[in-house]
């Protein structure tokens, strides 16, 4: 390497510039549908072809361009949301950096055609790898085409990255369900592979857009939420107290129409819910935040997913104040005595260590902004707290061996063991002739299920016992969670699940698994549709089926929190016995660990 410093060539800082925009199809489909909707545009058709990686095709009814505008907007930094610099303090348009299409059109090939609204002819024009191949006057209805395909053609590393065409297309049909909830006025079609995936016509509310986007279901879980506090104006939907989700995918939060992804917002819906969900389970939520703005920043980073809050206390405190209010007002008085309405009232609220989490919170979003990352010049309000390390447990001593092949030794079980009693309902104590076992009997529970469903699958050729059920069970989905379904309608079979459509986005489930015959049908499938939205598609089949059947157990097992008596405790060690691989759980956690005799005199002093 020679040292000298040169000037990059334009081609390649455009290239360099995709790497931060274009991250996947999605990305593009993102950046032109914020195009049209920043046009105005009250119609929008979106075609994906291979699920966006072969192609994408985006047309609008908006105000179209000029000829020289069309030419113009694939130039770096061309923009008609900023004139001067101060207009980035109060911008209210979508894309306004001028780095979108230029970028996109450097690692594919771009055809624009625009017309104005009323003018004569349009202007066509053709980008292939940042430079113009053609620019003619064209023929079409007013508004704006534009097809990007080659996608990633000119830098093949980065193809290589992209995941199959379904895992790309859920991932553009999450960007197109966002887009449809933040604007009811707007009517959405999408393509792909011939078929009409959604079709949303416009609506004169954001309840009745929901209820299309999302599902009726959805809707009947809900509560309407509204309020306002220091200036911030806060309006959308939240889930009942007893409507949970495994994850947090379900949690929207738009400011300013724009949908983002914010750790202080999500915190402080968690925090509203407190104690009325259990562990590790999520509220649905669709909340829309109007905030003045010249106190946000949306020029944090150039997909413009994040923003930063001149005010991060008023915005937690809005957030929290106006949800725990709705919640106080629906749920029953002994679930949210620590929630009413009238506590508010009367003092600043302390429930569920309130002061304590959004401190919490507004530390962990200092660190992750930090006052030099800033747009604005006044940093946050607080004042960053020290971080201590924590203390370090000591590792785990060598597991208890429950089975030898050694011929001079006894063979132990687990129905060898003396069961002591339950600690935390979470965790059976017992002892042997070793020491002392402690085993997490949602783990234990879960390797067992596992095994058994596997087991069935392998007898029953190749698919495990369903019951059925009396009278199938309707589920409205949205339609890139529809989508998933069908087409693992197979796969789902061999677990004993057995589902069929029922109308454009419903599906009917006829039968759940016999072991798991206890679940309510629907909160079952749509914890297994997170679970499979948290990773990637899998390809291999018999990897599919272990990892369905992994996540059936999780769901199915005896959960933390739950007593269980010497009895239960005594069958769920037989169980063990004949199960294999009866030391972890299928997710690789281990199901015990045992402290010897010689361990505890050490940690007594005793030797």
């Amino acid at each position: 390497m020679s040292g000298k410093i040169v000037v990059l060539p334009v081609d390649l800082t455009n290239k360099i510039a995709a790497g931060e925009v274009v991250e996947r199809p999605a990305s593009i489909v993102k950046e032109l549908l914020e195009n049209a909707l920043d046009a105005g545009a009250t119609d929008i058709t979106i075609e994906l072809e291979r699920g966006g990686c072969g192609a994408v095709r985006i047309v609008d009814n908006g105000e179209g361009m000029e000829p020289a505008d069309v030419l113009r907007s694939f130039e770096r930094y061309a923009t008609s949301k900023i004139y001067e610099f101060d207009d980035i303090y109060k911008v209210t348009s979508f894309g306004f950096r001028g780095e979108a299409l230029p970028s996109i059109a450097s690692i594919s090939r771009v055809e624009m055609i625009s017309k104005k609204q009323g003018a004569l002819t349009g202007m066509k024009v053709t980008v292939e790898n940042g430079r113009v191949i053609e620019s003619a006057e064209a023929g079409c209805p007013g508004g704006t085409s534009i097809t990007v395909d080659h996608i990633f053609d000119a830098v093949p590393v980065r193809k290589k990255f992209l995941k199959s065409d379904t895992t790309e297309q859920g991932n553009c049909m999450d960007v197109i369900t966002r887009m449809a909830l933040a604007h009811p006025e707007v009517r959405i079609k999408v393509i792909a592979r011939g078929r009409m995936l959604m079709n949303i016509p416009a609506t004169k509310s954001a309840a009745e857009r929901v209820s299309l986007v999302l599902g009726a279901d959805f809707m009947d879980q809900i509560l309407p939420a509204k309020g306002s506090e220091n200036d911030i104006y806060v309006e959308g939907f939240v889930s009942r107290a007893d409507f949970t989700r495994a994850s947090g995918k379900q949690i929207y939060i738009f400011v300013n129409k724009r949908f983002i992804r914010d750790y202080l917002i999500n915190h402080a819906v968690m925090t509203a819910y407190g104690r009325l969900i259990e562990a590790r389970r999520y509220p649905a939520a669709v909340l829309f935040l109007e905030i003045p703005t010249e106190d946000v920043d949306v020029n944090v980073h150039p997909t413009k997913m994040e923003v930063r809050f001149r005010n991060p206390r008023n915005v937690y405190d809005a957030v929290y104040k106006i949800l725990t209010g709705v919640l106080a007002e629906s749920a029953p008085a002994s679930d949210l005595s620590s929630y009413s309405v009238s506590s508010f009232q009367a003092r600043r609220p302390g429930s569920y260590h309130y002061p304590s989490r959004m401190e919490e919170a507004l530390k962990r979003y200092t660190v992750s902004s930090g006052p030099g990352k800033l747009f604005f010049d006044k940093g946050f309000a607080g004042s960053a707290g020290k971080t201590t390390e924590a203390p370090r447990l000591p590792a785990p001593r060598i597991p208890f061996t429950e089975i030898s092949d050694s011929e001079d030794q006894e063979k132990m079980t687990y129905a060898d063991l003396t069961y002591i009693g339950q600690a935390g309902n979470v965790y059976l104590i017992f002892q042997s002739t070793a020491g002392i076992l402690i085993m997490d009997q949602h783990a234990a529970h879960e390797r067992v299920l596992f095994e058994k469903l596997k087991r069935q699958a392998n007898r029953e050729g190749q698919k495990a016992v369903g019951q059925n059920l009396l009278i199938p069970e309707i589920l409205s989905l949205t339609p890139k969670d529809y989508a998933f379904l069908i087409q693992e309608q197979q796969a789902f079979a061999q677990a004993g699940i057995e589902i069929e459509p029922f109308g454009s986005h419903e599906i009917a489930v006829k039968t759940v698994p016999a072991l798991l015959s206890h679940m309510a049908p629907k909160a079952l499938i749509m914890d297994m549709i997170e679970e499979f939205s948290e990773t990637e598609r899998i390809a291999d089949p018999k990897e599919k089926q272990d990892k369905i059947f992994a996540v059936l157990a999780c769901k199915g097992a005896v959960k933390a929190n739950q007593s269980l008596s010497a009895a239960e405790a005594a069958a769920l060690c037989r169980s063990l016995d004949d199960t294999p691989f009866s030391s972890t759980c299928p997710h690789g956690r281990p199901i015990y660990i045992v402290f010897s005799f010689p361990d505890l005199e050490k940690m007594f002093k005793r030797r």
